[in-house]
């Protein structure tokens, strides 16, 4: 078994990883990298930039649909699948060797093959042992492993996300943002959509009364929204499942073609043997201070999805990576301010969420004022005739200062960009207001959604 040496690994080759390397490499470092599935990471391959390949054509039914109600458009459209996976391949079948390629230039040592630590400061890939005087996770997430019987006939996300062929009956066992966005890609392809949650309250991480529009719109798409009903098991039986879920009315069976976990995810840890390293862990996560070293084991760093921070997104892994990278270079004790970071929920339309939900801020006893309302006769939801357009933004009284902004609506993943960037520059309510925007867009709606 032969032996290399570097100042840094990095296990996983996703944002958190490719900051990390990178920005270690130009300040003179010796990097390598290692991961057991085609460089890119989750968001490039198998998450984010896939789902919104798929979401565009989707983008092209909706608007017929919307139009098609009130008579401007008339005929017929649908989605080919086949030629819309070829559109999404041609994003993302070339990403694996172009960014092997840049870490090689960069003079980045790449590993394939699963990493498991053999010791403090040195992991085994395969023949090999690499030794480093820091390593960082960066390994992201996968899905949590269900308690249901029959779990082995789940299909994964990244499965969804290159079928071949769409079947036509397909149950998607979460009601989270992964199963509200393939839900609506389904739909909107043809396919007959049942979504089975066990809460009666969805996407727990966004505004609950905004969810409840996006719930009936879900459903208005002919989708089968089932609150309350927790499955209990999964059988084959020839070409199709039998899917047993029991909710208030008592059992339900749902026949597919396919079952889709579209559960939670958590760290991808199970298989790096951290006790080998001394690496402090509980329940699946990593114990870290509040600069990402690890409590145990100070030669051990972690950012993105493996760091299992406040918010699981890829601008917040690069945040994180950022940090570590200052931190392993001796720059600064950095952290990260996860104040004004936006999030979507990329359904048709769009749920966002950005700063405090309501409920939050209540239990910080904060004093603040509430703006809420469906707003579907707006111009911005008139123009393409959207029923679903609603908002609620909480206002500090005493400061002026923007707690939180929830927004589901047309062109709402880019307005709550503003709120956003208004709440990490320090921008107050009457700040915005004296704002001017482009009319009419979405973006002049904001100064109406102000209490």
């Amino acid at each position: 078994m032969s032996e290399t040496t570097h100042d840094l690994i990095v296990i996983g080759t996703g944002t958190a990883a490719s900051v990390t390397a990178m920005g270690c490499r130009k300040a003179g470092w010796s990097v390598a990298i290692v991961d057991h599935r085609p460089f890119g990471g989750t968001c490039a391959l198998r998450g984010c930039d896939p789902k919104k390949m798929l979401v565009a054509a989707c983008e092209v039914i909706d608007g017929f649909e919307r139009m098609g109600a009130i008579d401007t458009v008339k005929g017929d459209v649908h989605i080919d699948w086949p030629a819309l996976q070829r559109h999404k391949r041609s994003f993302t079948d070339p990403v694996p060797e172009k960014r092997e390629h840049a870490y090689r230039k960069q003079g980045i040592d790449t590993f394939h093959g699963r990493a498991r630590f053999s010791g403090p400061n040195s992991i085994v890939v395969g023949e090999q042992t690499l030794s480093a005087r820091h390593i960082v996770i960066a390994a992201g997430a996968e899905p949590v492993p269900l308690p249901i019987e029959g779990a082995e006939h789940l299909a994964l996300s990244d499965d969804f996300l290159s079928l071949a062929a769409l079947p036509k009956r397909i149950v998607l066992v979460g009601g989270g943002y992964i199963g509200f966005e393939f839900a609506h890609i389904a739909a909107r392809a043809g396919a007959e959509v049942t979504i089975l949650n066990r809460g009666q309250q969805p996407l727990t991480g966004f505004d609950p009364d905004l969810v409840d529009m996006l719930v009936e719109r879900t459903r208005t798409l002919g989708v089968d929204v089932r609150l309350g009903h927790e499955v209990k098991g999964i059988r084959r039986r020839g070409d199709d499942f039998e899917v047993e879920a029991h909710g208030p009315d008592g059992q339900l069976v749902i026949t597919a073609d396919l079952v889709v976990h579209s559960g939670g995810r958590a760290p991808a840890l199970e298989t790096l043997d951290l006790d080998a390293a001394g690496i402090a862990h509980d329940h699946g996560k990593l114990s870290l201070d509040h600069h990402f070293r690890s409590t145990s084991n100070p030669a051990i760093y972690a950012a993105g999805d493996a760091a299992s921070g406040p918010l699981p997104l890829t601008p917040v892994a690069a945040l994180e990576a950022h940090a570590v990278v200052d931190n392993l270079l001796g720059k600064a004790e950095a952290s990260v301010d996860y104040t004004g970071i936006p999030s979507a929920v990329f359904t048709l339309p769009t749920l966002t969420r950005v700063g405090l939900l309501e409920a939050q801020a209540r239990e910080q006893g904060l004093r603040f004022k509430v703006s809420h309302a469906s707003v579907p006769g707006w111009f911005t939801a008139r123009r393409v005739n959207e029923p679903c357009y609603g908002y609620k933004v909480l206002v500090e009284e005493e400061s002026g200062r923007i707690l939180g902004a929830h927004l589901i609506g047309p062109d709402a993943a880019e307005v709550i960009n503003l709120f956003g960037f208004a709440m990490r520059s320090g921008l107050t309510a009457d700040a915005i207001r004296h704002a001017t925007f482009a009319y009419p867009t979405a973006a002049s709606d904001i100064e109406s959604m102000l209490p």
